[in-house]
């Protein structure tokens, strides 16, 4: 082979090898558009897709307490009209709120549920919850049915920093009428004291 044949080839090959490379490039490749990390738990079951589902722990290097609260996050799709009608977190918590529920998900149409504030609240905690653990959690759908699945405890550090913890529970009945009990009293004993 020549000397001009060679530098032909290797010219060919040079301007071949991007090409090949580069094969769903184009104006909407998908290596285009910003695709976030992902460090939650993605799966679609029963026609529901679950995305970066996580639990929202403490920050680096301490652990929420027994008897303290949670937020989850995620975003759901469903294939079909549905609803999340109820969560749960057997194990880690006695009780989980959803602020809105039931969450309302169209055909097709994503809901976001992924913060900053969280609208699933895992409540009294049933032991200490550091990053870097598993959660079992279980939701609850009209037609899709229960769905169980293991979720990562991400700490509150980098990019989760700016996720709100859940507010603290609102106070009880019993303690504000125990208030109004103790006023009550006083107020009527006073207009006797006067005359």
């Amino acid at each position: 082979m020549t000397r001009f044949a060679r530098c032909l080839l290797l010219g060919a090959l040079a301007m071949l090898v991007p090409a090949l490379a580069g094969c769903e490039a184009g104006a909407d490749a998908p290596t285009l558009a910003f695709h976030p990390a992902s460090n939650g738990t993605t799966t679609v079951v029963n026609g529901i897709r679950i995305d970066n589902a996580f639990v929202l722990g403490p920050a680096i290097g301490s652990s929420l307490p027994v008897g303290g609260q949670a937020g989850a996050f995620l975003a759901l799709t469903a294939q079909n009209h549905d609803q999340l009608v109820s969560a749960a977190a057997p194990g880690t918590a006695t009780s989980v709120t959803l602020t809105n529920a039931p969450v309302t998900l169209p055909a097709g149409a994503l809901v976001d549920m992924s913060g900053p504030a969280p609208q699933i609240v895992l409540n009294n905690l049933t032991s200490p919850l550091s990053g870097g653990e598993t959660v079992e959690l279980v939701l609850t759908f009209t037609t899709a049915g229960i769905v169980t699945l293991q979720v990562p405890v991400e700490p509150a550090a980098y990019e989760y920093t700016t996720y709100s913890p859940p507010p603290p529970p609102a106070p009880t009945a019993t303690g504000s009428h125990k208030s109004k009990a103790r006023s009550a009293p006083a107020s009527s004993a006073s207009p006797a004291a006067g005359p």
